[in-house]
This record gives structure tokens, C-alpha cells and sequence, in this order.
């Protein structure tokens, strides 16, 4: 018997208070800023087959519907009122943890002795071990230097707590009673949850609930689909490239082809770079739906159905297809920690591909980069460290097809939040940070401009001081324009070490500093929306009036002259504005704004010849293939750099001789 309407609304917005509530619980119970303050946490309620059905759009990590928790599910065994599991290995949840450092915490919830559901909680720990405090750097090549992995365990058997498994996980990790008040404060979430389901059962019946939580993931998959109808039905191909130069991998390539067809949509990454020896890869398994694939398309799907159910029926109709052994579908035993750098690409490859179908639905690239700025330092009291987090260090986002980008965010990881400077330097007294603000003339150039990136400066008073800031990205590339707009700033990191002169060091990996040590850095703005000499004048005049855009820029870049008494020179803006369009070699704006040197790049690589490097190596073992790639990356670089040509056809040319000699010398060692 269907539940009738009135009463589906009535349950949905139920169980989004539920959910609420328990995100709120953990929030105010939490332990350490970066869970308090930044919210990197979430809460959600399951399905007994592992499907969200409920989850909360204001608290915590807020794109947590694509998580699959099935096998996470299977995993736990034998099952009783009171249990509470524990994981955080990629490899045995199947890609619902996707790095080390999230541990996710989940409890069965049962009603008069009959399992309802489950909730659903994780924290993003400050440390869980491994080679460097904070556990994450980019240059880890193997999940063994991650830290500690937990294989789904029980932490309570029937309300007992399993201490000898807890005494474990403190010993290993740099933060242990950070991470056991965290957990706690999970703790309380899902018992918040356990108490509200269960008044829901007894006031509407456990089958009425059970009923309901299947038909609001149907109803979200039928809005959904509604969504996707619109989208003219064919293939869209786009890509992009994670900057993995710090760790001397130069351009991994990610590249889609969209497919939409009815209501649904195909995400196929075949011509994706392999899995690399970095710690840039996602075990996402090709698991359909996977939220760290399709993050921009439910931020769209939200923005053009507000009111949809909020829940894992909305990416029912995404499949996924990615070949094994890529940087988004690794072989066990790859590094993860700082896969989020990739899977922001992916949103800007995927939003870059559904552009070229419905551009006026979405905005410019937004800047690129969610690092995490992390600080350990010596405790001199106890001989151990102390670690936190320092701020999210985000840019700006893209602008939009009626406004402009939002200012030192981005709309994909807004739910991280700003420390405040002075709770932090009241726990890491050690760090005084002496700049922290918006960025000027950093948002890219457009009718709607991009929104500006964030500086910040810091010093330490500490020897043996560690940075980490994993998922630094866009240093080489700009976040790109749309239709017409002109692309982000690139990022910076500025280092002046006590005594000496400012040092452009590029994306950090693992940074020492000493006492008297100071870093800045500087992030990317989003790309610009519309052609920029179509922004009216007053709005350029107040953007340089606020120290977003520089006089220089808004000559440049938008055609407005502005004197020194900050009046506008009508007839010199009349006069360039329309000295820049005579410039344009294009009678339509672009419909992808690349800055110089992506453009540099496509005219060197053009798409034809990274895709013969791909295929030539994708039948191959994965470290065979990984070794095979890089020797033909080099190859075709060197033969590119002396004003040679390679054509498509060479690679496989250069490929079969490199195997061989590979399979002659390898015959060799083995004799």
C-alpha cells in the first residue's frame, strides 16, 4: 500500500531533522577546530541496502549522498542492538572510505527487535599515523604510508566498548585523545539518530517508515531524471589536468565522456591517465554515482530542482564507467590522502562537459583548489606534537550566468568553513598569522566576474615546525572563462625564511620551518562568465573601489579607464572598449576561456595524441603500466621539445619498441 503524498512530504522533512539534529550533535560535541569550526564531518541515515536516504544540506560535508556503503554493510557480520562498527580501509568498504583519514563510524538501528535502518556518521581525524604528521602528502606512493587501516570492526558489542581495538588505534596515531573526543561526538550523533528514528517508528509504525524510506530515494530519482530530461541527448567530451609537479609527475590528464540519453547520463573516463605513485588517486571502484565523481552535477541538479528529496535516489541515474588500474579506479594498495585534489578535477571536468550542452545553467570553473593548510609542532611538555589545521585554504568560485562568483569560496566545498585566527592561535600559539584576507585582481575577467581567491601569512615561533597542504592545484592553469569570460588567477606559495628574501617555492608537499620563518600564500580565483567589456561600468568602477580588481586590470581586462580621483574617463572607455574588440579573433565568445598556457598546451598536446599515450599502455599490469606511460611521456616530450612531430600513429610505434626492450632486458635479469 503507497504512502500518500502528504504524508512522503511530512517523513522526508522528518528525516532531514533527523539528520540535522545528529550533524548539529556531533558539531557542538566535537574536539578539534577541524571538526568544530571547519565541519569536516558527516551524518547520514541508510537503507538497510546501503543506500542515503537522508542527509543534511546545511552541517557538515554536504555531497555525502553518492556514498556506497554496501560493501561497508556486508563487511560487518553478525549484527545486534548496540553494536557500533568502525572503518576507514578503502579497500574492504569498496570505496566508501576513500582515504585513511576519514574515519567513519555506523550503527544498526533496530525497532522491536527488527533492523530499520542505519546511521551514519565520519570525521575527518587530524591524525591517523603514518610518515608525516596529519598523515596526508602528496608524495606517498603506497597506502602503507597513510597511516592506520581499519578494516570494518565492531567498536561497541551490544553497548560494550571493544577497548583492546580502541587502545589500538591510539597507539597509533599522533593525536589520540583529539580523535577519541571526535569519535565521541560521532558517538553522540548516532545515538541521536537511534532515539529520533525510533520515536518515528513508534508514532507512524516500523512498515510505514520502512515503506517510506524506499519511496523518498524513488522520489528523488524521479525529480532527478525530470532534471536530466531537459539536456539535449548525445556525447560531450571534455578534460583537464591535475598538476601533479610537486611530487615530479608533471600533467595527469582526466578526461570524460558524457553521455545523456533520456533521464540518464553516462560518465565513461576511458582516456583517463593511470593510476600514479602519488597520493592523487580515488578508489571509487566505478561504483555508479560515487560522490567523489558527481559532486557538480548534484550541485546543478539542486539548482534547478530546489526542493528535491535530498538523498542517494538523485544519482541513481549517473553510471559510471572508468577502467581499472586509472588514477580514479587504483589497483589495493595505492595512496589516497590527497585524492581530493583529483576529485575536484573531476567536478570541473564533468561541469566542463555538461557546459557545452546547457551553459547558461552553469558557471564558470571555480578555483580548483580545497587544501587543507595543516601545522604540527613540537610539544615540549609531553615530547610528542601537537597538529591542527590552520584554515581551508579555498579560492574563489566561478561567475555565473547572472551573478558574480562568490568571493574566497567555492560552491563545491562550502560547507568548509573559516577558523577564526584567534581560536586557533589560542590552541596553536606557536603560529601567528599576520595577513588573512581576499586576494585582489585574482577572480577572472567577465561580465560576472570571478570570484576573488584568499591570501594568507603566517610565522612560526617553533623549531621542527611541519607544513602540509595537500590538494594544491591550478598553479600552472587558470580556473577557465565562460562563454567569453577570461580565466582565474593561478595560485602562489611565497616562503621567507628568518633573515633571508621571499622565496616562490610552488605547491608544498612537506615544508620544515624554523623560528622566525614566515609563509604566504595566495589562491586562485574562479574563472569570469560573459564577455568582460560587456560588464557595465559602475560595477568595475566599485570592484576597483573594494580592492578587487586594480586599476591596471580594469583597463586591460575590461576596457574601463579610472583616473586617479577615481572618476571613469568616458570617452578613453568608449575608445579601448572598442580598440579590445577589434583585438578578438573571434566573432562568438568561446565557450571555455583557457588562459596562455593551457592553451599552449593543447596546441602541443592535441587531445588525438594523449589519447594514443593512454591506450597504448592500457592493457598492461598497473606498475608496468605506470612505468611503460611515464618512459613514453618523456620520450614524446623530448622528441616534441626539439620541434619534432608525433603523431598518434609514432606512439604506438614507440610503445611496442619500448616493450620490448622492457621484456628483452627484464628476460635477462631473470636469467
Amino acid at each position: 500500500m503507497p504512502t500518500d503524498k502528504i504524508r512522503l512530504e511530512i517523513l522526508s522533512n522528518r528525516f532531514q531533522a533527523v539528520v540535522d539534529e545528529m550533524a548539529q550533535v556531533v558539531s557542538r560535541t566535537a574536539h578539534t577546530v577541524f571538526v568544530k569550526e571547519t565541519q569536516d564531518y558527516g551524518s547520514v541515515l541508510v537503507s538497510r541496502q546501503g543506500e542515503v536516504f537522508a542527509a543534511p544540506r546545511r552541517y557538515g560535508v554536504l555531497m555525502m549522498i553518492g556514498m556506497p556503503m554496501e560493501a561497508a554493510i556486508a563487511a560487518s557480520g553478525g549484527i545486534h542492538d548496540g553494536d557500533i562498527f568502525i572503518g576507514n580501509d578503502p579497500v574492504t568498504t569498496r570505496g566508501m572510505a576513500t582515504h585513511l583519514s576519514d574515519v567513519y563510524l555506523w550503527k544498526p538501528i533496530f525497532v522491536d527487535g527488527e533492523l530499520l535502518c542505519w546511521a551514519w556518521t565520519f570525521i575527518h581525524v587530524s591524525d591517523i599515523g603514518g610518515r608525516v604528521p596529519g598523515s596526508i602528502a602528496p608524495s606517498s606512493h603506497e597506502v602503507y604510508q597513510e597511516g592506520l587501516r581499519i578494516t570494518p570492526q565492531k567498536l561497541y558489542r551490544a553497548g560494550e566498548l571493544n577497548q583492546p581495538l580502541l587502545d589500538m588505534i591510539r597507539a597509533n596515531c599522533r593525536t589520540p585523545d583529539q580523535n577519541w573526543g571526535d569519535m565521541k561526538a560521532c558517538l553522540a550523533g548516532l545515538a541521536t539518530a537511534e532515539n529520533r528514528v525510533r520515536d518515528l517508528a513508534r508514532q507512524y509504525g516500523y512498515d510505514t517508515i520502512d515503506r517510506t524510506i524506499d519511496q523518498v530515494l524513488d522520489y528523488a530519482e524521479t525529480q532527478a531524471r525530470r532534471v536530466i530530461e531537459h539536456v539535449p541527448d548525445g556525447t560531450y567530451h571534455y578534460a583537464d589536468y591535475i598538476e601533479a609537479d610537486m611530487v615530479g609527475l608533471g600533467l595527469v590528464r582526466i578526461k570524460v565522456a558524457m553521455t545523456i540519453e533520456g533521464g540518464e547520463m553516462l560518465l565513461d573516463f576511458t582516456g583517463t591517465a593511470p593510476q600514479v605513485r602519488a597520493a592523487l588517486n580515488i578508489p571509487t571502484y566505478s561504483h555508479d554515482g560515487h560522490w567523489m565523481l558527481i559532486t557538480g552535477l548534484v550541485n546543478w541538479i539542486c539548482t534547478q530542482e530546489p526542493n528535491i528529496a535530498y538523498n542517494a535516489g538523485l544519482v541513481r541515474p549517473m553510471k559510471v564507467h572508468i577502467p581499472r588500474g586509472t588514477i580514479l579506479n587504483p589497483e589495493p594498495g595505492a595512496a589516497y590522502g590527497a585524492r581530493y585534489a583529483t576529485s575536484h578535477k573531476v567536478c570541473d571536468v564533468t561541469v566542463g562537459a555538461l557546459a557545452q550542452a546547457v551553459p547558461d545553467e552553469l558557471p564558470a570553473t571555480d578555483s580548483g583548489q580545497g587544501s587543507i593548510l595543516l601545522v604540527s609542532v613540537p610539544d615540549f611538555q609531553t615530547g610528542g606534537d601537537k597538529v591542527s589545521v590552520i584554515q581551508p585554504i579555498v579560492g574563489g568560485s566561478g561567475g555565473r550566468p547572472m551573478d558574480d562568483g562568490v568571493d574566497g569560496t567555492m560552491v563545491i566545498l562550502n560547507f568548509l568553513k573559516n577558523i577564526p585566527t584567534e581560536i586557533f592561535e589560542n590552541e596553536m600559539p606557536e603560529i601567528l598569522i599576520h595577513h588573512y584576507g581576499l586576494r585582489d585582481d585574482s577572480g577572472g575577467a567577465g561580465k560576472y566576474r570571478g570570484g576573488t581567491g584568499i591570501e594568507i601569512e603566517f610565522e612560526t615561533s617553533s623549531p621542527y615546525t611541519s607544513i602540509t597542504s595537500r590538494c594544491m592545484e591550478r598553479y600552472i592553469f587558470g580556473p577557465p572563462g565562460l562563454k567569453g569570460g577570461e580565466a582565474g588567477a593561478t595560485g602562489y606559495t611565497h616562503f621567507k625564511p628568518r633573515g633571508g628574501g621571499e622565496q616562490d617555492i610552488g605547491k608544498i608537499d612537506v615544508l620544515t620551518m624554523d623560528p622566525g620563518d614566515r609563509l604566504r600564500i595566495g589562491t586562485q580565483g574562479g574563472g569570469g562568465y560573459g564577455d568582460p567589456l560587456e560588464r557595465p561600468v559602475g560595477l568595475v568602477v566599485d570592484d576597483v573601489a573594494n580592492g578587487f580588481v586594480t586599476a591596471a586590470t580594469a583597463r586591460d581586462a575590461y576596457g574601463v579607464v579610472i583616473g586617479d580621483d577615481g572618476a571613469v574617463d568616458q570617452s578613453m572607455t568608449k575608445a579601448v572598449r572598442e580598440a579590445l574588440r577589434q583585438t578578438r579573433d573571434w566573432t562568438e565568445p568561446p565557450l571555455h576561456g583557457f588562459d596562455a598556457a593551457r592553451r599552449a598546451h593543447m596546441a602541443r598536446w592535441p587531445s588525438r595524441l594523449e589519447d594514443a599515450l593512454t591506450a597504448a599502455v592500457a592493457d598492461l599490469p598497473v606498475q608496468l603500466m605506470q612505468f611503460m606511460h611515464a618512459r613514453l611521456l618523456d620520450e614524446i616530450t623530448a622528441r616534441l621539445d626539439r620541434g619534432e612531430t608525433v603523431n598518434p600513429d609514432d606512439v604506438l610505434v614507440l610503445a611496442n619498441e619500448q616493450r620490448q626492450a622492457f621484456e628483452s632486458g627484464h628476460a635477462l635479469a631473470a636469467e
